[in-house]
């Protein structure tokens, strides 16, 4: 069941689910996930929620789904970079409400006993977002529509974010009288700054494309879906040229120096380049340059 994209040039495309993540690309598996489609083509993958009809919710199998997926991803060099997308009208409306009736469902009368199931219930989904933001290989998020609530801290946890003219975001926990609790009020501060994030917070309000590319939450915006996706995989297929082993370099001593100083980040750079600056890669790249050729790096 190949997946037909109208962003790629003639692609190799590898879908795989979890009964089948231990395979190897090359073998062709093809399975739907239940609540994503993947694609690989050119090195991209392409993850895509595919709950359209429920406006994209992040039901059970979403938070199991897309931590496999990560993984899997994490794991396989043919991935060089990753597209985060939403299925329809919208990117995500957050959290599906039936998710959260089936976990107080499982609540009883021990304050104790209910405060470690749902602290265990928090852990497990930000884990599964924290993969996103851990993941070795740049990931870009195309927003439209609906980000609300659970998906801004989705959003929060990949590299970049780019999104359509339509696009709505919101910090929607507020309205439902708790705290955003799977990476919102961590990541987002050092994406949009302190002051502006706590007002967002405090008020639920809704931002569209335009603020939103104001205040630094989205990269660029564009038109519609379509010029969203054909603008996102061109930005994807340009990183996925690059040396991988640069790449992944960068983007981790870009995430290293979220919690360190600037002199510890000097020195882990050092460490990294003393060891990848043998790599073949950089004279590749060097000859490339001078002879006016696009470099190709292996895996």
């Amino acid at each position: 069941m190949a997946l037909q994209s109208g962003y790629d040039r003639q692609p190799t495309i590898v879908i795989v689910r979890r009964l089948n993540i231990k395979k190897k690309p090359e073998e062709n598996v093809v399975s739907d996930y239940q609540s994503f489609r993947f694609e690989l083509a050119d090195s991209v993958a392409h993850v895509q929620i595919n709950r359209p009809e429920k406006l994209n919710a992040m039901n059970d199998a979403f938070w199991t789904e897309i931590l496999e997926i990560f993984d899997w991803i994490e794991r396989n060099d043919e991935v060089r970079v990753v597209v985060l997308s939403g299925a329809g009208k919208h990117f995500s409306s957050g959290i599906d409400l039936a998710l959260l009736a089936s976990v107080a469902s499982q609540m009883g009368k021990d304050p104790g006993r209910n405060a470690r199931l749902l602290r265990r219930k928090i852990r497990d989904m930000q884990a599964s977002f924290t993969a996103v933001d851990t993941c070795r290989k740049p990931v870009l998020a195309a927003i439209q529509g609906y980000c609300l609530g659970g998906a801004i801290d989705l959003i929060s946890a990949c590299d970049m974010r780019y999104a359509a003219a339509d696009a709505q975001f919101a910090i929607r926990e507020i309205d439902m009288g708790m705290a955003a609790d799977v990476g919102t009020l961590q990541r987002l501060p050092r994406i949009i700054g302190d002051g502006v994030l706590r007002e967002l917070a405090y008020t639920g309000r809704t931002v569209g494309a335009e603020e939103a590319q104001r205040i630094g939450l989205v990269n660029r915006t564009f038109d519609d879906t379509e010029g969203l996706l054909q603008g996102v995989f061109a930005v994807a297929r340009e990183i996925a040229e690059k040396s991988p082993l640069a790449i992944e370099g960068t983007k981790q001593m870009i995430s290293y120096m979220r919690d360190h100083r600037v002199e510890d980040g000097l020195e882990h750079v050092a460490i990294w380049n003393a060891a990848m600056l043998q790599s073949p890669d950089l004279k590749l790249a060097m000859v490339a340059q001078m002879s006016k050729h696009k470099p190709v790096f292996d895996n």
